[in-house]
């Protein structure tokens, strides 16, 4: 079954951090995507540019309004994704678990199944 796995964390957080605490973090990030990849677990993944460079798009009257910015109003941004193919949900929050924005209490991912095209496993 595949699983996205969305990233959430404040925007800018990076910056605040040490070079030596940017350097593990990422050093971890590298670490989990190499398992990933040599279990073969993992499908894909990006990290998204930061919030300011969004555009929303929504119906107003009919009418596609386009505005600056995220949707939502909040401390966490949607910051990117990983899709992993793993046997099980528990699994899917198990690598959720292991990365670096959750244990150090920086972000939250959030698992999700992805439904196949018909949608009739949901």
């Amino acid at each position: 079954m595949k699983y996205m796995l969305l990233i959430w964390n404040r925007p800018g957080f990076v910056e605040e951090l040490s070079v030596q605490e940017r350097n593990a973090i990422f050093g971890e990030v590298d670490e989990i995507m190499k398992e990933l990849t040599e279990s073969g677990e993992l499908v894909g993944g990006q990290a998204l540019a930061d919030p300011s460079q969004t555009r929303t798009v929504r119906s107003v009257g009919g009418r596609a309004e386009i505005t600056d910015g995220p949707f939502m109003e909040s401390k966490e941004q949607f910051a990117g994704y990983l899709m992993v193919d793993c046997e099980s949900p528990e699994r899917a929050a198990e690598i959720a678990a292991s990365w670096p924005d959750v244990r150090m209490g920086l972000g939250v991912l959030e698992v999700r199944p992805v439904m196949d095209e018909a949608g009739t496993e949901m």
